[in-house]
């Protein structure tokens, strides 16, 4: 059955006989991963097996930690509430995060999140671009970036052709977009059923694109994001911001965030344009196509609290705190 597909035109929703044929075209295409995953390399092959199954497990716990952080919850408690022992969470959480479970309650807490706000004006206005020396880009992802032309965006992706595909990630599954300039799209999902719907909410961005579904050609892309030890300086990660204009100046701007730092949505509208286009900005950075690696997660409110994030806030307090492991283990 051909791999290939495009998206219907006409708003968001899908009339049942195209929902039905698109599903089981995705089933197919779904089908094929296992079988295309053994044409990829050593080289590129990463832990997603462990990485499925031990954030499956963590993922309740991080709720559970989220809505009861203030009450500052121990090891046995949360280890309770996972049905685990509380030394085999232990064990599982820090694989996961490189963190224990208290250090993550306490990377996820209000305070902390005014911890990573301190300062965050100056952020925008220091001169290193991506991919150059900073103290917050040690132990962070280097990325280069270009940004599609005004025309190429209102074409809407007529002529692009977009390769694409599943696989694990320690934030779930992740879906991986690519053009053959760089990577495209990034976006997760719990789940088969959710695979669907966010196959198609990426796709819909780019509604006259030709969508391949090819795994092992973005699983070396998957390779690089996730694993750390991966992550050179000179060896930067290619990425294509496909946008409008405004969205692609607040998605730059975002690029300039390094882990263990965040700024609040007005200081993003202040660098951009002004402090009065906030909620515009909100919009863009929900907008973002390549999540994680253009670092959305690192926009707070101005209080501190967490916000919104279009892949789920739970996802983003997993990811606040994955980093807090890192820049722990780095230091």
């Amino acid at each position: 059955m051909d791999q290939r597909g495009s998206v219907p035109q006409g708003g968001n929703s899908f009339d049942n006989k195209k929902r039905v044929a698109r599903e089981a075209r995705f089933g197919v295409w779904r089908s094929t991963m296992t079988a295309t995953a053994a044409t990829v390399s050593i080289q590129d092959a990463i832990p997603g097996a462990q990485w499925a199954e031990d954030y499956a497990r963590v993922r309740a716990s991080i709720r559970y930690i989220s809505e009861h952080w203030r009450a500052q919850p121990g090891l046995q408690e949360i280890a309770a509430h996972a049905g685990l022992s509380p030394a085999h969470f232990q064990r599982l959480f820090t694989r996961w995060a490189g963190i224990s479970p208290k250090e993550f309650v306490q990377a996820i807490t209000l305070d902390h999140a005014r911890g990573l706000l301190k300062g965050s004006a100056s952020i925008l206005d220091t001169a290193y671009e991506v991919g150059l020396s900073g103290a917050g880009r040690l132990h962070d992802l280097f990325v280069d970036h270009e940004a599609m032309t005004p025309g190429d965006y209102k074409r809407r992706g007529a002529g692009l052709e977009i390769v694409w595909g599943f696989h694990a990630s320690p934030f779930g599954s992740a879906l991986i977009m690519a053009s053959d300039r760089g990577v495209t799209g990034l976006a997760f999902a719990d789940d088969g059923a959710q695979e669907v719907r966010v196959f198609e909410d990426m796709a819909r961005r780019w509604p006259k694109a030709e969508f391949v579904h090819a795994p092992e050609r973005v699983a070396g892309y998957a390779a690089r994001i996730f694993t750390p030890e991966l992550w050179r300086k000179d060896d930067p990660l290619k990425i294509v911001l496909i946008g409008a204009d405004f969205e692609v100046r607040v998605w730059r701007t975002l690029l300039k965030l390094p882990m263990g730092r965040a700024v609040s949505y007005g200081e993003i509208a202040s660098h951009v344009c002004t402090a009065k286009a906030a909620r515009a900005v909100g919009s863009a950075v929900g907008r973002n196509p390549i999540s994680f690696v253009v670092p959305c997660h690192r926009v707070l409110r101005k209080d501190g609290g967490l916000g919104g994030y279009h892949w789920g806030v739970t996802r983003k307090q997993a990811i606040i705190g994955w980093e807090a492991g890192r820049l722990k283990a780095g230091d």
